[in-house]
């Protein structure tokens, strides 16, 4: 009698489960939100999967400062973010929301943007080095040879590094990719949620060298998606998006100096370098690890930044850092949007961080509160500056006014 009445239960059981399937989890973005804050809004934005047309935007808006321009040189690129620059001038430019990877060719002043490699795995990172195109994915680094003289009919990757994520991550998995001085490629491996405890290879900075070999560079790193050398120290510089879910105010989002071989800049345990995390900050002091060389602000998504070596801008600009700053979500007011300038002493120290193109946000408190996100900077052979725009798939030029 009692197996057949435990039986029953177990078959009502069963067709309850059934009728009522488990509920999926919460999006990666969600992850740390506390109770306290359960009832908030706010929300990442979606980029323009199509792109938008230039023509439809208020580029008009746009603002540098005195004696620069800005105009679009290139659209027709949906989630158009990390770029680099080939030998021949192609510009290649990489997506993360999409699969497509992009070059761009400019013939007697017109520009004509073609989608060049289909199907890869977020591929955000790029570098273009000796006529190789190297792209990084999701879980791999692949190098496209000779890629210039076959841009109608590229060649088969190969693969430099695979499994650089075996856990198939939720959170941070999409990659930047810089070469350094010392000819390996150095690129980021993010936290895989927004405030969790890493694995050894995760929320680091890591570089790989042509044969595949592979070293750590920094620990402690959530989620860097730009990084350059500094050209006359040679040090690695990157910034870093700090955890959500904190406050309005806190944390800071940053930009970094490597200075010397096993720094560890605090994160799961400390953020911006003097706000220990709540959790996981607990039982450890923030002067165990190292403090960022800039707070950039609360929530301002920096992306892509690089040094200015160019000879176009004004003296005063030479090795200057522009960050492009993708702008807050996780904030009640909105703020970024747009692309800064670090002025930097003679011994590495920050003199100056002043807004340099500016225009993309509309309404602060708006949903959406922008028309366009800055997410890449890079310096052409003319000394002019390509900001892309992943939002709407457009590249801005900026140059000196005539």
């Amino acid at each position: 009698m009692r197996a057949a009445v435990a039986a029953a239960l177990l078959a009502a059981f069963a067709a309850h489960a059934q009728d009522k399937p488990a509920a999926s989890p919460p999006p990666s973005w969600q992850q740390g939100k506390p109770p306290a804050l359960s009832e908030s809004t706010l929300h990442p934005f979606a980029i323009e999967l199509t792109g938008k047309a230039a023509k439809d935007l208020p580029v008009d808006k746009l603002k540098v400062p005195a004696g620069f321009k800005v105009e679009v040189w290139a659209e027709g690129m949906p989630g158009a973010r990390t770029m680099a620059l080939g030998d021949k001038g192609t510009v290649f430019v990489g997506t993360r929301q999409l699969k497509d990877v992009y070059a761009v060719r400019d013939s007697g002043g017109k520009r004509e943007a073609k989608v060049l490699l289909k199907g890869l795995d977020a591929p955000n990172g790029l570098v273009f080095n000796k006529g190789t195109l190297f792209v990084a994915e999701r879980g791999r680094i692949t190098r496209y040879d000779n890629i210039e003289a076959n841009l109608d009919n590229p060649p088969q990757a190969k693969v430099l590094v695979d499994n650089l994520d075996p856990n198939n991550q939720p959170g941070h998995f999409w990659k930047f990719l810089a070469l350094g001085p010392d000819g390996k490629l150095y690129f980021n491996i993010g936290a895989p949620g927004n405030i969790v405890m890493p694995t050894y290879m995760e929320a680091s900075i890591m570089r790989v060298d042509m044969k595949g070999t592979l070293e750590t560079v920094a620990l402690g790193v959530r989620n860097s998606v730009g990084m350059d050398f500094h050209p006359k120290t040679k040090e690695l510089w990157f910034t870093n998006h700090a955890r959500d879910w904190l406050s309005d105010e806190l944390p800071n989002d940053t930009l970094h100096r490597v200075s010397r071989k096993g720094m560890h800049f605090g994160y799961p345990f400390c953020h911006q370098g003097d706000t220990p995390d709540p959790q996981f900050g607990k039982q450890r002091s923030c002067k165990e690890f190292d403090a960022p060389t800039l707070k950039l602000g609360a929530h301002i998504a920096p992306i892509g930044m690089r040094f200015y070596s160019g000879k176009m801008f004004p003296a005063e600009y030479q090795n200057n850092i522009f960050i492009a700053m993708r702008g807050s979500w996780n904030r009640t007011v909105k703020q970024g949007y747009n692309v800064m300038r670090v002025v930097l002493d003679e011994n590495g120290k920050v003199a100056k961080y002043e807004p340099f193109l500016t225009g993309f946000l509309v309404n602060e408190k708006a949903d959406p509160p922008m028309w366009g996100r800055p997410n890449d900077v890079m310096v052409m052979r003319d000394g002019s500056l390509l900001v892309s725009d992943d939002q709407n798939g457009i590249l801005f030029r900026i140059s000196t006014a005539k």
